[in-house]
């Protein structure tokens, strides 16, 4: 028998971003319901045949969204606050996007937007009330599972949890326990199982990402409770309870005891627990073992990977392939990085080549390592280059950071002997007025930053529009009253990648996009070496601001955490090191 091969999510904005575009066209009127629903339906399949091309034999299905996955459960469940005016039936695109984004016409605000765990993606909170009931509002699970059943893909859906959904949500009134909402919950959760059994679903992938969190014991057994009912639901199916981002940790036992088919475990932030879920789980627990990156942009070390996953196939024990968690939060494709440095190219791996990966390690244990002896080569030859490379280890840097004492974290004077040096420097009124950083970036500046950038403006050109840009903005503040002005930041394309630009270590993309949520994508910078700062960042354009006023003009710099938040990061140190390099860069 192969080895099943998991994904646990795909990218769903298209290689090129074709779900912002049609997105945006139809939030602009240009399109309407039926081609946006087009380009969606099309994206889906694209999406499905490029997985199955690339040997993954459980595909998922409902891991795409028009938005967002937990304003689709959201919806799926009945949970519409009545502020959006849903009376029962099938929620239309208008409520959902309205949900999403507001609608201005409606004076209707959207709902709350929070970071999805320790992930730059955000999801839409649900909303909770009193009395609340739930009822199965839409069945794209099953939609999306007979879609590609009819393009003839047996896939396997994916719903957030109760669990997790719920402990997603707030309430505004204090004293509501959004988990005291579960047993209303579950019967819709059960018919969705029961209509995917009818459809012919096999698994079903049930996210619980909280099982990675310092739960309490109302909360294990809330897990206990659902999943016990949703067993005696789903009779037929096999459940694949899912986790990441983190280490069962406490929660093992509860994990391991569930009436579930399969547990996903990420074994890149947590590869510890490994042991003692081998030690604690059934033998008939189908284990799903995350071993590539669903959050990183690194080559695997293959290798090494199946020295560890080996063992456990020659055991007997049932076992599938898969990513950490869902590649929603990778790159779609390296091929398309045509102008990436070839070296470090060589050292990166998007989704689709992660999915590659997977492929790779399912095919040495299925016919042997000598059966994929060139891509476990390949894998150990980039592994290699990285670790040895100039370009990785900068001895000045650290040698810099070995020389850092403590004194050097604190500031050396305390705030009020700083204040009394100010204050006749600055001559600032006892309540300054500023802003906090950077000016609208109008159509006018992004204009001219693309024909710079394409070779229609000169650099001097470009320069001369930005100095007029910076003065008009100080003339602004003056005008307006401002005490502290700032320079407005018009040469910066982004609060990181324009510093970024500007560091050893860093690297950037032409067509990395990750969702951050709805149609807003990011082009994360990628650190991959020590962290230097060849020369000055910011002097120049602070030193011409200050030369047209005689105010302050604050510096303005992002920085180090954010910077690291921000960027794919290296893994072959701690972050904190890499924060530190960043840190001491900006010092």
């Amino acid at each position: 028998m192969s080895t099943m091969i998991g994904n646990l999510g795909f990218p769903r904005i298209g290689p090129r971003r074709e779900l912002k575009s049609a997105l945006e066209r139809y939030w602009s009127g240009k399109t309407s319901e039926a081609s946006l629903l087009k380009d969606a339906s099309a994206l889906r399949a694209q999406r499905w045949a490029l997985q199955h091309s690339l040997g993954i034999t459980h595909l998922p299905s409902n891991d795409f969204s028009l938005y967002d996955h937990v304003l689709d459960t959201s919806i799926m469940v009945g949970a519409i606050p009545p502020t959006y005016g849903w009376a029962g039936g099938p929620v239309s695109l208008d409520t959902y996007f309205a949900m999403a984004r507001g609608a201005s016409h409606a004076d209707l605000p959207a709902m709350e937007m929070t970071k999805w765990f320790d992930t730059n993606y955000h999801y839409m909170v649900p909303e909770f009330a009193q009395g609340q009931e739930f009822q199965l509002a839409s069945t794209k699970p099953v939609d999306e599972f007979l879609e590609a059943k009819a393009l003839g893909y047996q896939t396997r859906p994916v719903l957030l949890g109760p669990v997790t959904y719920l402990l997603l949500g707030k309430s505004k009134q204090q004293n509501l326990e959004p988990l005291s909402l579960l047993e209303g919950l579950l019967p819709v959760y059960a018919e969705v199982l029961k209509r995917l059994h009818a459809a012919g679903a096999d698994w079903v992938q049930m996210d619980e990402p909280a099982l990675v969190l310092d739960l309490d014991d109302r909360t294990r057994a809330a897990f206990v409770s659902a999943y016990a009912a949703l067993a005696d639901a789903s009779r037929g199916l096999k459940l694949l309870l899912t986790t990441y981002f983190g280490a069962l940790e406490e929660n093992l036992d509860t994990a391991v005891a569930l009436p579930v088919a399969g547990l996903h475990l990420d074994l890149v932030r947590a590869p510890q627990q490994l042991r003692a879920v081998l030690a604690k789980a059934p033998s008939d627990l189908v284990l799903s073992l995350g071993v590539i990156d669903g959050r990183n942009v690194w080559r695997a070390d293959l290798g090494a990977l199946l020295d560890t996953i080996e063992p456990i196939a020659a055991s007997k024990r049932p076992i599938m392939l898969a990513p950490s968690c869902s590649l929603l939060h990778a790159p779609i494709d390296l091929a398309l990085e045509t102008d990436l440095d070839p070296e470090v190219a060589t050292w990166l791996a998007f989704a689709v080549q992660k999915l590659g990966e997977l492929a790779t390690l399912g095919s040495a244990l299925d016919a042997g390592r000598a059966s994929v002896a060139d891509a476990l080569a390949q894998s150990a030859s980039a592994v290699a280059s990285r670790r040895a490379s100039p370009r990785v280890h900068d001895d000045a840097v650290r040698r810099r950071l070995a020389n850092v004492t403590a004194a050097m974290t604190h500031r050396a004077e305390d705030f009020a002997t700083r204040r009394a040096m100010q204050r006749p420097r600055l001559k600032l009124p006892p309540w300054p007025t500023t802003t906090i950083g950077s000016f609208p970036q109008t159509a006018e500046v992004r204009k001219a930053r693309a024909a710079h950038a394409n070779g229609t403006l000169s650099d001097a050109e470009y320069e001369a529009f930005l100095r007029h840009e910076t003065e008009a903005a100080i003339h602004w503040q003056e005008e307006i009253g401002l005490d502290v002005l700032v320079h407005g930041e018009f040469e910066r394309n982004d609060m990181v990648q324009y510093f970024g630009e500007q560091l050893a270590g860093f690297t950037f993309t032409t067509h990395a996009w990750v969702q951050s949520y709805g149609s807003r994508c990011v082009r994360p910078p990628i650190i991959f070496g020590d962290v230097a700062r060849p020369k000055p960042m910011s002097v120049d354009w602070w030193r011409f601001a200050q030369s047209l006023t005689a105010k302050p003009v604050k510096g303005m710099l992002t920085g180090p955490v954010t910077m690291l938040q921000w960027s794919f990061v290296r893994d072959d140190q701690p972050r904190s090191e890499t924060c530190r390099q960043i840190a001491l860069a900006l010092r």
